[in-house]
């Protein structure tokens, strides 16, 4: 029986494969780059399912912990560690944790590997989700969203205005990151079809973790906060801490996919810290349903590939409000939430639908 919530997970993992076959076959291959591109915008929005959904929780501040993870593989991957090297420098070679290559001008390069920027992405994120989220997490409604909002204006400007930062411009020349042997994550037409299995494994991780997550005591705990903190409480419930553990998860979730596209696209500008970003993944919530995981993945990576193979133009920002206002309006849980789905357990429970 326990094994049975591994069955979506399979499921996912098999229709990965269909659809690579089936692109393969039809010499449609160049589809995956967007695919792969849309599953790490999806885990975002996934992420932001567990905060809004389970704990009722509206963040607006979710893209500034993307941009996070982004630009600190982007300042790690392309400082020159070569031009001062330190005592600290030579531990890090002495210990394999450094890394060369050459640039488009062909100068050597010495820079931190992707795993220890990867670790050190992870405790800047959860430092900063510390010190925003420890105040902020006791705010209720639009308090907490107007709050989260700030700081994703806050990111956003210190991108933009940063020279340390890139600017404008953003970061160029990142290296891909080497997982091991032969698996690298990058964006380069050879490893087009490994690159898009990696995500989708990220993506199933992600889903396993948030589905034992919401089933577990953590989890009842959560849906308890969200029909009411006070009875929450009145039943020995530490609000707060429940409020936080998850705004913590949530924001580590944004900043390693933040990570791995970076990695993948080469690059990250100030773009991915907008707010219309945290927009957009409020809306993929909205649709695929507020505490329905498998129904934000698929809307995620549905709406996301249309809009990076361009099919709503210049009007895509646009889109998206339209799409969040018309699921708010017409139908508040969501889409998916209104169709019979495999993955619901009789009685319509919010954590079968994860």
């Amino acid at each position: 029986m326990e094994g049975r919530r591994y069955i979506p997970i399979v499921l996912l993992l098999l229709a990965a494969v269909g659809v690579q076959l089936t692109l393969s076959a039809c010499d449609a291959a160049y589809y995956l780059t967007q695919l792969t591109m849309s599953l790490y915008y999806a885990i975002v929005a996934v992420g932001l399912s567990l905060l809004m959904g389970y704990a009722g929780q509206v963040s607006l501040g979710h893209a500034g912990f993307f941009a996070i993870g982004g630009y600190t593989a982007a300042v790690l991957a392309t400082r020159n560690l070569a031009v001062e090297p330190g005592a600290m420098a030579r531990a890090l070679g002495a210990m394999g944790l450094l890394l060369q290559r050459e640039d488009l001008y062909g100068q050597t390069i010495v820079y931190l590997s992707p795993w220890v920027s990867l670790a050190a992405a992870i405790l800047l994120t959860s430092a900063v989700a510390c010190v925003i989220g420890v105040p902020v997490i006791r705010l209720k409604g639009h308090y907490l969203a107007m709050a989260t909002l700030g700081f994703g204006l806050i990111v956003y400007y210190t991108v933009l205005g940063a020279p340390g930062l890139g600017e404008a411009d953003g970061f160029s020349d990142v290296p891909g990151f080497r997982l091991a042997g032969p698996l690298e994550v990058n964006g380069r037409s050879a490893f087009r079809v490994q690159n898009f299995y990696i995500a989708c494994v990220l993506a199933a991780g992600v889903m396993a973790l948030g589905g034992n997550l919401v089933r577990s005591r953590m989890g009842r705990a959560l849906r308890a906060v969200h029909e009411g903190e006070e009875a929450a409480q009145s039943l020995g419930i530490h609000v707060a801490r429940a409020k936080f553990g998850v705004f913590l998860l949530s924001a580590l979730i944004a900043a390693v996919a933040g990570f791995f596209l970076t990695h993948y696209n080469g690059g990250i500008g100030p773009s991915e810290a907008t707010a219309l970003k945290s927009v957009r993944y409020l809306a993929i919530v909205a649709v695929g349903g507020m505490a329905n995981l498998w129904g934000t993945l698929i809307m995620g990576v549905g709406l996301n590939f249309l809009s990076l193979r361009g099919a709503f133009g210049s009007f895509d920002d646009a889109v998206f409000g339209v799409i969040l206002i018309a699921v708010m309006v017409l139908a508040p849980e969501g889409v998916f939430r209104r169709l019979p789905w495999p993955f619901r357990r009789k009685g319509g429970d919010d954590a079968a639908a994860a």
